[in-house]
């Protein structure tokens, strides 16, 4: 038992530190997750919704101690205690998740591992039955620091987490695990290898026969049976490969624009997901940058989810003297933690991508 608990208390501990950690450098993202729950598709507590990020700063902050925590040993009780809470909350939620089909991903890894809800239903038992071995032989659980040293290290932990989560707000990821990334071409992301893995279906055939109901499965083939035919239901049993980028338009009036615009040797792109909860201070500064884009020899353009109506009125109140195309929302908020955010392209792969608090790092050449 003794080998067991210090396994698991290294297992918990490592594991919560990294999945707190992951979220922690991207908590916009984990909120923007958070808010996905809390629509009225899925637990339906959209008054929770305005307080999403900070939720997810609390939340993540607090997962990341736990994990320090239970490798110190400091506060044993409270620390077990709080795990089998919090895991067992996350079960409940990866479960209704995977049954009903609500979430595809719970976020747990953030960008960095993406889990489909049964992998992450699975994920939590199993650190549910390691918990729940620590509470067994919780005697095991001592603290390897002294009581100044435990509180000591935990307090510094706690101040990092803070410092390190007020400078990805401020400015983007530390580290970023999405597809649009610096470096990254956006046509190849969108690209499918020929090789790739195309998906499975079993079809279910209904047919009436002689007055029976009989059903046929088969992979797509339409089955020879004398009888009438009633109906067929399509199951996925494997899934094809599905490229990195595969939801990404550039539009205008229906049109998709991004096969020209991705070919551009200079584009530069403003993007604003929702011009309601844009932060309207950075766009003098934004004017400014955008005349010295276009003196650079940059196109200039605007991607925003809102309507022609609110960016016509943006682009009109502060002179921005460029176009707003329409992408989809969820996509622009993939691109860039930021709202407004600009990124630099030459051909299709982003050279540069800053937050609105550093527009002055922009350099055009």
């Amino acid at each position: 038992m003794k080998y067991l608990v210090g396994f698991s208390r290294i297992f918990v501990g490592v594991l919560f530190i990294i999945s707190g950690f992951i979220k922690l450098n991207d908590p916009v993202g984990f909120s923007f997750k958070l808010e996905e729950y809390f629509s009225q598709g899925v637990l339906d507590l959209p008054f929770f919704e305005p307080y999403a990020l900070a939720i997810s700063i609390l939340v993540v902050v607090f997962e990341v101690l736990l994990g320090i925590m239970l490798l110190i040993g400091f506060r044993a009780s409270f620390t077990l205690w709080s795990l089998l809470l919090m895991i067992v909350f996350f079960t409940f939620l990866t479960f209704y998740s995977a049954y009903f089909n609500k979430v595809t991903d719970c976020g747990c890894f953030g960008d960095a591992v993406k889990l489909t809800p049964w992998e992450s239903f699975t994920k939590d038992i199993v650190l549910l039955v390691l918990i729940i071995i620590l509470f067994l032989g919780r005697k095991y659980v001592k603290p390897i620091f002294g009581s100044n040293t435990k509180r000591m290290v935990t307090g510094i932990a706690l101040v990092l987490c803070v410092i390190f989560a007020n400078y990805v707000l401020r400015h983007l990821p530390a580290i970023d695990f999405r597809p649009y990334k610096i470096g990254a071409n956006i046509q190849d992301g969108m690209g499918i290898p020929e090789d790739a893995p195309k998906a499975i279906y079993d079809y279910a055939w209904r047919f009436n026969v002689n007055g029976e109901e009989k059903v046929i499965v088969t992979n797509g083939d339409y089955p020879s049976v004398d009888g009438e035919f009633i109906d067929v239901e399509t199951t996925e049993i494997q899934k094809g490969y599905e490229p990195p980028i595969h939801d990404f338009t550039i539009e205008q009036n229906g049109e998709d624009f991004s096969p020209t615009l991705l070919e551009e040797p200079k584009l530069m792109m403003i993007v604003a997901y929702d011009l309601r909860k844009s932060q309207y201070k950075a766009f003098p500064e934004l004017q400014e940058v955008i005349s010295k884009a276009k003196n650079g020899g940059y196109r200039v353009i605007g991607m925003s989810a809102s309507s022609a109506g609110q960016t016509d009125k943006l682009v009109k109140e502060y002179k921005l003297g460029t176009e707003f195309y329409f992408t989809d929302e969820t996509t622009l908020k993939t691109i860039v933690r930021s709202n407004p955010g600009v990124l630099l392209l030459e051909k299709g792969t982003i050279k540069q991508k800053v937050h609105y608090n550093d527009l002055n790092e922009l350099t055009f050449k």
